[in-house]
């Protein structure tokens, strides 16, 4: 997985024009060389406020782009104190608070640098749970009945501390058809299933098998998947 990295820019070094007096006689001439030096003294301390100028701007360019990102990456589903990427794709599991009841309301597809993001946001009662991995095949809840997923590999996100919506007050997500998000690069599409027996699961397709990580948010609820590209 390739390390973000900032251009470092410097400023532009100001350059100075040397100023050429043409003396007609002799007073003004020495009138010339005396004045010279104070104006170049003059010149050269406006510079010095100029570089400096610069100097605070270029140097705040960095936090002004760190911040930049910060916004992009926690412009409504983000945070900035996501857990790292892990090496490995192996499964990530959570369990859910005591008594949580929740229902999904929404879900979201998104790209930001260096990895894909599907934003599972749910209402109801405590915060969910999670079990997130990779499944050779895409099977529904219940009937066992087999869900077309487009991708090489399927990556299944299975939420628990679910509830139904007559028991949440929340309406369940529901799509016509998969889920798609503009310019991702890793994640083909989701797949909504079903809630059943206290989990909700959904398909996520995948280009292949990449690490992937999962945290809670709040304010409202949601669980964020993201697949590292």
């Amino acid at each position: 997985m390739p390390p973000w990295r900032s251009p470092a820019r410097g400023p532009e070094a100001a350059k100075l024009r040397p100023v050429r007096n043409r003396p007609r006689t002799v007073a003004p001439l020495l009138l010339s060389l005396l004045t010279v030096p104070v104006v170049l003294a003059g010149c050269g301390g406006g510079d010095a406020d100029e570089q400096s100028s610069s100097a605070t701007v270029t140097s705040a360019e960095p936090s002004a782009a760190a911040e930049t990102f910060a916004e992009g990456a926690t412009a409504e589903d983000g945070a900035t104190d996501a857990p790292p990427f892990p090496g490995d794709a192996e499964p990530d599991s959570a369990d859910p608070s005591a008594g949580t009841a929740v229902t999904v309301s929404d879900i979201r597809i998104g790209r930001h640098d260096g990895f894909d993001r599907v934003v599972f946001e749910v209402g109801g009662t405590g915060t969910p749970g999670w079990d997130v991995r990779y499944v050779d095949e895409a099977s529904s809840q219940g009937s066992g009945d087999s869900v077309d997923v487009a991708g090489d590999a399927v990556l299944q996100v299975s939420l628990t501390g679910a509830g139904y919506p007559y028991e949440t007050g929340v309406e369940e997500f529901s799509s016509a058809g998969p889920l798609t998000g503009a310019g991702t690069e890793v994640v083909t599409e989701a797949v909504f299933d079903a809630t059943y027996e206290g989990s909700t699961v959904t398909f996520v397709g995948t280009t292949e098998r990449a690490p992937f990580r999962v945290y809670l948010l709040e304010n409202p609820t949601r669980v964020v998947v993201e697949i590292a590209s």
